[in-house]
């Protein structure tokens, strides 16, 4: 049996696993056949699983049926699947949703128990590997087109750790490039960027690339070794954003009005920041971070109800565009 053949039995075989499992007419839409293969399919069904049960609907139509836990080893779920149901989780959370997301991590946990005991190990262990490359600081808000390639080579370039070939195109590039890079994870937010590092580069440091930039990628077999000291979410909780810029670190302080505190007071601008009610109402929030030009964005939003008591640079990029006629808060 060809590859091709055995992959089509073991999808035929999950969607007979359903309650009243699968037709004639649901095996031709589903996999674009006549009839007459239709039928040599079920045949291949029920020698593969002997338990293969045939019966007559009440509309009359024949339907196969193989009992779940024939198949059940062979769909157990994937690190990769296991591992983008906690991604999700910390993205609702991060979006303020903690009731869901306790929902959705007890369903993944549901998950693993029903998972043969024999995978468990193997499981978990790719789990914890993808998670620690997968760290991310996720923000809500519109998102650049992806390409599922590009994607699809950085998450398994990632889970090596394996280095990553992609042809880029930089900013004040006037054409794409070819880069090798040791990727170290992906930061998402209105922007996702891939932080890697260039070893064609002698200082060693941590890069960003847009992904949506990244106009081709390709894992290699070329393993390394990642910093053991680096972790992706402290590093990213030193930007506001998802940009870098370690020039602009330093303390930020921000001055709400009494009428914008209420609204301010639920906001989390930072993973670390602290808060300081005023007598007159106000409200100053504290934290530090680089990322000038992402805060901008985000002050706008406020219009002159905040003021920027430091730094001195940012309060003077947000001195000429602070509006009074906004209606309404973020």
């Amino acid at each position: 049996m060809s590859f091709g053949k055995a992959a089509d039995l073991l999808r035929l075989a999950r969607l007979a696993s359903g309650h009243v499992g699968i037709t004639l007419s649901d095996i031709e839409a589903e996999f674009g056949v006549v009839r007459r293969t239709a039928q040599r399919m079920t045949d291949a069904l029920a020698q593969t699983f002997p338990d293969t049960e045939d019966y007559v609907d009440v509309d009359g139509r024949k339907r196969w049926r193989v009992p779940r836990r024939r198949v059940a080893e062979f769909f157990a779920p994937t690190p990769d699947e296991i591992a983008t149901l906690e991604l999700a989780c910390a993205t609702l959370e991060h979006q303020g949703l903690p009731t869901e997301a306790g929902r959705l991590r007890s369903l993944r946990e549901t998950i693993k128990i029903l998972t043969p005991d024999k995978r468990h190990a193997r499981l978990e262990a790719d789990e914890e590997a993808l998670l620690e490359a997968m760290g991310h600081a996720a923000r809500p808000g519109p998102r650049p087109a992806s390409d599922p390639a590009v994607d699809a080579a950085i998450a398994e370039a990632l889970k090596g750790p394996f280095a990553l070939d992609i042809l880029y195109r930089g900013r004040q590039d006037a054409a794409a490039m070819q880069r090798r890079v040791e990727p170290y994870g992906l930061l998402l937010g209105a922007r996702r960027y891939l932080v890697a590092r260039d070893p064609s580069k002698p200082d060693g440091h941590l890069r960003h690339f847009r992904v949506e930039d990244i106009e081709r990628a390709g894992v290699t077999e070329d393993w390394f070794a990642r910093d053991e000291g680096f972790d992706l979410e402290t590093y990213a909780r030193q930007a506001f954003g998802v940009f870098q810029n370690q020039a602009e670190f330093g303390e930020v302080v921000w001055k709400f009005t009494a009428r914008a505190a209420p609204h301010a007071a639920r906001f989390r601008f930072h993973p670390d920041q602290t808060s300081e009610e005023q007598a007159d109402g106000s409200l100053i929030v504290r934290f530090s971070a680089c990322g000038y030009l992402e805060m901008c964005w985000h002050l706008y939003a406020w219009g002159d109800q905040v003021e920027v008591l430091a730094p001195p640079a940012l309060a003077a990029m947000v001195a000429g565009h602070r509006r009074d006629d906004f209606p309404g808060f973020p």
